[in-house]
């Protein structure tokens, strides 16, 4: 496999986990903005995050209309079950913070984090 195969690899890896994290928001509607943060916590690409948003919204995920974002399923982050906690030296992927306590998303394309306790509460949609 040559290196551009694997870069296509991680592309598809950061989408799809884009997708399952768009799939799980907790809000009727969220400003553009608000979602582009959340896909950041996936990549920073805007390539990346354009065809997140957009395969998104092909598949039915989201509806996007004048930089308003509609998650249209309603499967939630429940916390009890999706939620992992992992004790370790981490860096918060939304702030850069240090942490000794690391939170992760458990998502159907892999694990998101790790998130200090404030920040995985901004992400799930819970502040």
């Amino acid at each position: 496999m040559g290196s551009g195969e694997r870069a296509n690899d991680a592309v598809d890896d950061r989408v799809q986990l884009g997708l399952a994290l768009l799939e799980r928001l907790e809000h009727e509607s969220l400003p553009l903005a608000d979602v582009v943060d959340r896909i950041e916590t996936v990549t920073s690409d805007p390539t990346v995050t354009r065809t997140i948003l957009d395969k998104a919204e092909l598949r039915g995920v989201i509806e996007r209309d004048d930089g308003i974002i509609r998650p249209k399923s309603r499967q939630y982050v429940n916390f009890d079950r999706d939620v992992i906690t992992k004790e370790g030296e981490f860096r918060c992927r939304r702030c850069g913070s240090g942490l000794s306590t690391g939170y992760f998303i458990d998502l159907e394309g892999g694990e998101l984090g790790p998130f200090g306790s404030s920040c995985i509460r901004k992400v799930t949609g819970r502040e």
